[in-house]
């Protein structure tokens, strides 16, 4: 480097750094005393984290507490969610917030690790209300690079199962201003009649009742606080971890449909690098089925004109020995079928059969039972010989006639 060069860069004291550094800073002095008092509290190997986290947010009234056990179901998890707003609500944090005192980042990180370390939490969990700040965020991606480490550290080891590769997705339910408002309203307007149903009848338990939900000004000032806090937080992870923008405007089932959209099986994304490259040279059935349909229609056609005399036998004993039996099966839409016709000899007679039960509308199985029969005897050696006879067990099914009775 030049002297010029070496000369012209500035010195940048904390007050000058730009704002990005001193989060990253400022979180780094957070998180390396938590992380530390982790790994002596409870040992290094016992540092399992979910293998998946869900961090859920969503603006005023876009239905995250109508909408979390759906997306756990959809992401077959079975755990409660984390919720940090209930999750602070410790004595503890009692304590502090009664003194008059804001609850930190690092009150907020400590509580929350801590938490995640509980084996209910290993396969995956959902996490609402976290990160809200920057530095959060920042601490959240240190969170994600230890992970990483404890993942790479131990795999090949017997406790490999314990550190499978971290995945943090971002699930972001959304609603324009307006919805939310109107959604906010309408809530304060349900809340009251419920209360003051419990509070007349003596039954039933009282639900919270949010001074937003009945104020238009102040449930337009929470969704400006939610797009300039948790919007921006989650925002600033999109480049980083997976990121799900849902509309979450339409009716429930749309939006449920949305979801699952989004957040359907990805093996790419799930599945260890390792396990994946493993399995994916095996064609998904989702591809497979594009052209299954033009494929069939290829495989009949080339059966009439390459081998038709074949062709014939199946069609044949499909229509005199086997339909006989299907119809008679007709309610139950299922039919078990054993034979024993030689054409089956012939090395495509199977391959025909299941198409041609395909192409009429019917699904087909078809299993070689092999049986040893007994025949001679040799007097001399006691040794038996044995003939074998093959069985074609057929399973035919497809959909069955309902009967309706008045």
């Amino acid at each position: 480097m030049s002297e010029a060069l070496k000369t012209s860069a500035p010195t940048l004291t904390p007050a000058a750094l730009p704002s990005a550094d001193l989060e990253i800073k400022d979180a780094r002095i957070i998180f390396d005393p938590i992380w530390d008092d982790l790994e002596a509290h409870f040992g290094r190997q016992h540092l399992r984290f979910p293998k998946e986290i869900i961090l859920l947010g969503g603006a005023p009234g876009a239905g995250k507490g109508t909408n979390t056990a759906f997306i756990a179901k959809t992401r077959g998890l079975t755990c409660t969610p984390i919720v940090m707003s209930s999750l602070l609500d410790t004595p503890e944090m009692k304590r502090i917030k009664d003194a008059g005192n804001m609850i930190g980042d690092r009150e907020v990180l400590a509580v929350l690790l801590r938490r995640l370390l509980k084996p209910e939490y290993r396969d995956g969990v959902i996490l609402d209300g976290f990160p809200r700040t920057k530095v959060q965020v920042e601490c959240l991606k240190m969170l994600y690079e230890k992970m990483t480490q404890l993942w790479r550290e131990f795999y090949g080891t017997p406790l490999a199962i314990h550190f499978r590769q971290p995945v943090v997705q971002i699930v972001v339910l959304f609603v324009d201003e307006k919805e939310s408002v109107a959604r906010q309203l309408k809530r304060g307007v349900e809340t009251k009649a419920h209360n003051d149903e419990v509070r007349r009848s003596g039954h039933g338990q009282l639900l919270e009742e949010r001074a937003t939900d009945f104020d238009e000004k102040l449930a337009r000032r929470r969704y400006r606080v939610f797009k300039e806090q948790t919007w921006d937080a989650l925002l600033s992870l999109k480049d980083v971890f997976h990121y799900h923008l849902i509309n979450a405007e339409g009716a429930f089932g749309e939006v449920e449909q949305n979801i699952l959209e989004e957040l359907e099986y990805q093996s790419s994304l799930e599945l260890d690098p390792r396990t994946y490259d493993r399995l994916r040279l095996l064609p998904l059935a989702s591809e497979i089925i594009v052209h299954a349909r033009q494929e069939l229609v290829k495989r009949l056609d080339g059966y009439e004109i390459s081998h038709p005399e074949v062709f014939q036998r199946v069609v044949t004993l499909i229509e005199k020995k086997m339909m006989p039996i299907i119809t008679r099966h007709a309610l139950s839409g299922h039919a078990n079928i054993n034979s024993e016709d030689t054409v089956f000899d012939e090395p495509l007679a199977l391959a025909m059969l299941i198409d041609i039960f395909s192409e009429r509308g019917y699904h087909a199985v078809v299993d070689v039972h092999r049986i040893e029969i007994p025949e001679t005897v040799d007097l001399k050696t006691g040794k038996i010989t044995c003939r074998l006879k093959k069985v074609y067990r057929c399973i035919i099914r497809f959909k069955g006639s309902e009967i309706r009775r008045g």
